[in-house]
């Protein structure tokens, strides 16, 4: 026990002895303008080298003296036990280094699809990212997912061409990919220089340079300008590649086109020039910057920090939301997570103001006013006290309680207040409001019964958070001995408050806490976590199939209730209906009858009961008929209500939800299942045993092309079928194929398939 202690007390020791302590804009001495500060992420798809090119921007920025490895488990932002074993990113982690007399804020996110919402949060608060994609596979399944995400937030990326060093890297190929699979516009800036079959280089098209790096770490290269005397071929590919970059963006930039119209040429324009068309064509997301490198052989990361430096938006640049808070404190807070010494850790991006350690808050969105305590500056897993944080930087503050991921904070109620003012103002102008309007603002706004005011707008701009998305998986989950309860009641709240996409609720009929989670390897992680973090040593039962429950048909119900609790008499009586209505928002899922006689009845009902109503409908939805599960795309209408005097809001509620289960069985329900976007890699040899098996399992094949000697396969399968696929891929094609899925959508099931999952769940 006394060596084991003793080698981790030394790694910890080593690892902490690797960083250099570079202080961020938070000291006076050391203030660093807000147009040289880029709060940006690395995105991609898993395993495309977005951890080793953290590393390594780490390592050529000084922050850190030596270089880790991700199959060695002793990188910088990779820094929890699972994420070490597994060589997997789990966890999105924050740093910052200086380059250039500039600050890059990073965060490095999970490329896994099980921990999606751990990129959703991250994007919220960024002003740039870069897309890094394996140069070998070009645009993968979760390429197509984070940028996605990131085009929600409208955030502005580079693209970074990673492992060019492989046999099988076709930098034009992947540009054809971002075409086809992005559609958008690339830029490419760089092109590879290899040498007998190794990447000793790159060609920088704006320049018309060769930039060479020197054996070693990577820290020495070159810069040298490419003649046409000397380097003959490669001159002129360059020069293409160069007039057709010049063309691409005259096309795109009207400044650039008018000073080639000036100098009736495209030759000679300057670099500057140049330069500046790229950086407003990133940020205003015409057209997307492609560079090339390969970050393990320690070639073009540090020409990535200057394209993040040239092309990508300061915090001015962007948010133009936070304006409305003038010189007060805007703050949002994107990542909360428990520390053993330090207590609730809340990730806050700031965008106006500035942060002043143990300073009061208040939370836009909770509607409360907080105590902070100490404040930080962050680097991974390591916290440096600070006195203050200034905006555009990222900052860590212990203490606060009801604050969330997607929460909204400044300094006083009264700053919240002229905040909503000048926001509400701005919005009366119509170009304003499609500015600021992000996909979950919009969905928040076409939910409401009528057309929103100016000051409603502001409200739901400044009170959104981060989209959560449902979960797909489900498992119960047992501690040891009833003495273990209230620990793990405790353990899966705070993992819940660090990871909204994990749910975990109690069941009616068993007794049993279940687990809702996005993928296997999310609730085994979640297992892991808490007995290797809380000492608690849990069981998961055998994960489940999130089913969502459909009416088939339309049903009317009324239900009076009449009885004395106490003293008291309660006095109900309901008429409802419920009917299937597709891509209703949560919102409009209650009606209330506009007919003259319904219309005059619920005119006056107390807004209490009206929220009673709103609970009991809201309960109800959460169980089916058929298999108790959860009630999707159901619209409910009150046609009559009538209350006693002295009746209880609980008693309203669940006369609500009695009216509407006898509703649902008199409507019956179908069953959707969640079906899967499943894209396989395999070697053609394997290919057709691969698609066999996939055809057993009910996939629909959507499309099969070649990705150099593989075949890559897209396909939508329910994941009922898909249970254990990866130790069957493996079997089938001798450990040579992979498989990334994401969640497409809930389908029906057919009814021999529908029968067979009830058999499955209720075991009869």
């Amino acid at each position: 026990m006394k060596n084991f202690c003793t080698i981790n007390y030394y790694k910890k020791f080593l690892k902490n002895a690797r960083i250099r302590r570079y202080c961020t804009g938070t000291d006076n001495k050391n203030k660093i303008k807000i147009d040289n500060i880029r709060n940006i992420g690395i995105l991609a798809h898993i395993d495309a080298g977005k951890t080793t090119t953290t590393e390594r921007m780490l390592f050529y920025s000084g922050t850190i003296r030596s270089m880790g490895e991700v199959h060695h488990g002793n990188t910088v932002t990779d820094y929890m036990e699972q994420e070490r074993q597994r060589g997997i990113t789990i966890t999105s982690a924050a740093v910052s280094f200086p380059w250039r007399h500039s600050q890059i804020n990073l965060i490095d996110t999970p490329g896994h699809i099980d921990f999606t919402m751990e990129v959703e949060q991250s994007l919220a608060v960024l002003d740039g990212a870069v897309v890094v994609l394996d140069a070998s596979a070009g645009v993968e399944a979760q390429t197509l997912t984070v940028w996605r995400q990131a085009s929600g937030y409208r955030v502005p990326r580079l693209l970074y061409l990673n492992k060019m060093d492989r046999a099988d890297a076709d930098a034009l190929a992947c540009k054809k990919s971002i075409e086809d699979k992005l559609r958008v516009v690339p830029l490419m800036l760089h092109s590879p220089i290899t040498h007998e079959g190794k990447l000793i280089g790159l060609i920088d098209i704006v320049t018309k340079e060769q930039v060479l790096w020197k054996l070693g770490r990577g820290q020495n290269y070159e810069r040298r300008k490419l003649t046409e005397k000397q380097d003959g071929r490669q001159w002129e590919a360059t020069l293409n590649n160069h007039t057709s970059l010049i063309d691409t963006l005259s096309s795109l930039d009207d400044q650039l086109a008018d000073t080639i119209i000036q100098q009736e040429s495209l030759d000679n324009i300057d670099k500057k020039e140049i330069d500046a068309a790229i950086r407003r064509c990133t940020i205003d997301m015409k057209a997307f910057p492609v560079l090339c490198g390969s970050s393990y052989k320690n070639i073009g990361v540090q020409t990535l920090m200057d394209a993040v430096i040239d092309y990508l938006p300061s915090p001015i640049e962007r948010n133009s939301l936070y304006s409305s808070f003038g010189e007060d404190l805007s703050a949002r807070a994107f990542k909360v997570q428990h520390d053993d010494q330090r207590g609730v850790l809340t990730f806050l991006r700031l965008y106006s103001g500035e942060f002043t350690k143990g300073q009061k808050i208040y939370n836009l969105a909770r509607d409360c006013s907080e105590q902070t305590g100490s404040l930080y500056v962050a680097l991974a897993d390591e916290y440096r006290p600070v006195e203050k944080v200034t905006a555009g930087n990222i900052a860590v503050v212990s203490a606060l309680k009801a604050t969330m991921s997607g929460d909204l904070l400044t300094g006083t109620q009264a700053a919240a207040s002229r905040a909503r003012g000048v926001l509400a103002r701005r919005l009366q102008d119509p170009g304003e409001v499609e500015a600021l309007l992000q996909p979950s603002a919009k969905l928040r706004l076409q939910g409401m019964d009528a057309e929103p005011t100016p000051e409603e707008v502001a409200d739901v701009l400044l009170g959104i958070g981060t989209t959560i998305p449902d979960p797909v998986f489900l498992c119960s989950i047992e501690p040891p001995s009833i003495s273990y309860q209230n620990a793990l009641d405790t353990a899966l709240a705070e993992l819940q408050r660090e990871d909204p996409s994990l749910r975990v609720y109690s069941d009616e009929e068993s007794g049993q806490m279940v687990l809702a989670g996005m993928g296997e390897l999310h609730l085994e992680i979640i297992k892991e976590r808490i007995i290797r973090e809380y000492k608690i040593d849990v069981e998961l039962g055998p994960p489940q199939i999130s089913y969502r429950e459909a009416l088939a048909g339309r049903s009317r119900a009324t239900l009076a209730v009449d009885r004395k609790i106490g003293s008291a008499r309660q006095t109900v009586k309901v008429d409802m209906s419920a009917t299937s209505r597709k891509g209703v928002t949560q919102d409009k899922v209650l009606k209330l009858d506009k007919s003259a006689d319904s219309a005059a009845n619920l005119a006056h009902i107390h807004p209490r009961y009206m929220t009673a109503i709103r609970q009991g409908v809201s309960t109800a939805l959460l169980h089916g008929p058929k298999l108790g599960c959860q009630l999707v795309e159901v619209q409910v209408t009150l046609h009559w209500f009538e209350v006693g005097r002295g009746t209880s809001e609980s008693v309203v509620a669940a006369t609500v939800v009695q009216c509407l289960r006898k509703v649902f069985e008199e409507a019956d329900s179908i069953l959707l299942e969640p079906v899967m976007s499943l894209e396989i890699v395999c070697p053609e040899s394997h290919a057709a045993r691969v698609m066999a098996d996939l055809a057993r399992r009910r996939a629909e094949i959507q499309h099969i092309h070649m990705r150099h000697n593989n075949k890559v396969i897209e396909c939508i399968a329910p994941l009922s079928e898909l249970l254990g696929y990866s130790s069957s891929l493996r079997s089938l094609s001798s450990g040579l194929a992979g498989f990334t899925m994401e969640f497409h959508s809930n389908r029906q099931m057919a009814p021999h398939d529908e029968e067979k999952a009830i058999k499955n769940v209720t075991g009869f």
